[in-house]
């Protein structure tokens, strides 16, 4: 008996297809690598490199956690502290510009609400509201602005 074109079909009691895996991301080891990258090049922090890397947050902490996940929000959780930690230490430093803690904020504000709305991520509100509560005592005492500039809010 002739085979129709592309195999054999399944039946009821065909096991399924295999799945393609997909590969895992980490952002932790992404902020890691940048951070790397960005002192080997020079003695100054690219805050412009910093902002890139918290825009892409949000985004880093869904796929890192649905395509690992047992490891994904501890390696999300590991860049996001990290990225907050340097930006702590530029303004320790008078270094710290407005751009970037505006781009901190709204990544906060992103990451809580992909937090708040896909589902399996509750849990990772507690790192957010951890990293917002650095940010926070960054601002001036009106919690909206950073050395007189407005900060982004949601």
């Amino acid at each position: 008996m002739m085979e129709p074109p592309g195999g054999p079909r399944p039946t009821a009691h065909s096991p399924p297809p295999p799945q393609e895996t997909l590969p895992t991301t980490d952002y932790g080891a992404f902020v890691l690598a940048v951070l790397a990258d960005m002192t080997r090049r020079s003695q100054t922090v690219d805050q412009a490199a910093l902002r890139h890397c918290l825009g892409l947050s949000s985004s880093y902490l869904m796929t890192d956690a649905t395509t690992n996940p047992t490891g994904g929000f501890a390696s999300w959780n590991l860049g996001f502290s990290r990225l907050v930690d340097v930006l702590v230490a530029l303004d320790a430093r008078d270094e710290l510009e407005l751009e970037t803690v505006s781009a901190a904020s709204k990544a906060c504000s992103e990451c809580w609400t992909a937090a708040s709305n896909w589902r399996g991520l509750e849990s990772c509100r507690d790192a957010i509201r951890s990293v917002a509560a650095k940010l926070k005592r960054l601002l001036d005492e009106n919690g909206r602005t950073y050395r007189g500039g407005l900060v982004y809010v949601p």
